[in-house]
């Protein structure tokens, strides 16, 4: 499959977006300011269906081989994840500052970003996250697993049920589509189970009719016989499956989905090039090439710089405010940006070299 260089500044966009949005709660902004980036479960959503296009290609690289494709998904994923999970645990016991925020209420939507508390199954916990597993216990096992501990790894979760799903039927992508829409569809109707067992987002069958459009979308880019017809039709489910969720603006990011595409594949439609310019410009290329360590990392740098800070501004929300928003933005791309060229890149060429050699020899036997 060609590559699709506006995707990364789509990446870009969508990992500031939940960066602002976990940073929004915690400063003193107009109520339109902060509602506007409020909507960050869509920016996942969208990551989603990326994920879903990005993954079906993968797989054709690897010739369909399972442990050449997984091997490049661990090099992927885990280097940043660990340590980034291990800064997570460290501050997990700390208290977020909010006694020296008084313009946060007990309600505010702050409080359910940024946790204090030590969880009571906390060595359970640890262990799903370190196996990615903790998206697949219902509520009345480990209620909080899915967000304990780092918060925006809840989506990692859904991505290897996804990437083990894709395996098992790697042949087929019209297969993997078909059983995505059957897990959706057993998704909503698991919805009329006991609240016990009611599953978070992080349970792929909450999720998969996204990854399904993302699968779908390959063959459109490809140009396929056909393939036009049958994205419709996925993306016609994908819409009914998102409006039997609540709140209905779960429909947004198929729709938004659709538009990058027809940006990128119809490029010469009055508005599509200066979009498709904006999307392939150098920063917004940074900041996807960056996004997944964007992505991570804000939530505990958040915790620490609120916990610093809010002493230092002594109660006042405007000072506090002036300080916070620069420093809440600035310091995730920083870090990011030392992790990505001297962990995350080096991880991912050797991922890349050890899965290719393996498919390689896959293909010579």
């Amino acid at each position: 499959m060609k590559r699709l260089f506006c995707l990364d500044g789509v990446r870009g966009l969508l990992a500031v977006y939940v960066l602002l949005g976990h940073m929004a709660p915690f400063a003193v902004l107009p109520g339109w300011a902060e509602s506007v980036v409020s909507h960050g479960g869509a920016a996942v959503d969208l990551f989603f269906i990326l994920s879903g296009l990005v993954i079906a290609a993968s797989l054709q690289r690897f010739h369909c081989q399972a442990r050449p494709f997984l091997i490049a998904r661990v090099a992927r994923i885990f280097p940043v994840f660990l340590p980034v999970f291990a800064f997570a645990v460290v501050l997990q016991a700390w208290p977020c500052g909010f006694n020296h925020m008084p313009w946060i209420g007990p309600t505010g939507a702050a409080r359910s970003i940024c946790s204090g508390a030590w969880p009571s199954t906390w060595a359970a916990e640890i262990a799903a996250h370190l196996t990615m597993t903790h998206g697949l216990f219902p509520n009345g096992v480990l209620p909080d697993v899915w967000v304990s501990f780092l918060g925006s790894a809840w989506s990692l979760a859904t991505e290897w049920q996804f990437y083990l799903l894709a395996v098992l039927v790697a042949a087929d992508d019209r297969r993997l589509v078909r059983v995505l829409l059957a897990l959706a569809l057993a998704g909503v109707a698991w919805r009329l189970a006991p609240d016990a067992w009611q599953f978070s987002r992080a349970f792929l069958p909450n999720k998969a009719h996204l990854f399904a459009l993302g699968v779908a979308s390959e063959a459109l880019v490809q140009q396929q016989p056909g393939a036009l017809r049958r994205y419709g039709v996925v993306l016609g489910l994908t819409l009914a499956v998102c409006a039997t969720q609540s709140p209905i603006g779960k429909v947004l990011p198929p729709l938004a989905w659709t538009l990058c595409l027809l940006i990128e594949t119809h490029e010469r439609f009055p508005g599509f090039h200066q979009a498709n310019r904006l999307l392939r410009s150098p920063t917004l290329a940074y900041l996807g090439a960056i996004s997944y360590c964007v992505y991570l990392v804000n939530e505990p740098i958040h915790k620490l710089v609120g916990l610093m800070l809010s002493p230092l501004a002594g109660g006042n929300a405007v000072l506090f405010t002036l300080a916070w928003i620069p420093l809440a933005i600035l310091l995730p791309i920083g870090v990011s940006g030392w992790l990505h060229r001297y962990l995350e890149l080096p991880a991912l060429r050797w991922g890349h070299s050890v899965a290719y050699t393996w498919a390689a020899r896959g293909m010579a036997r």
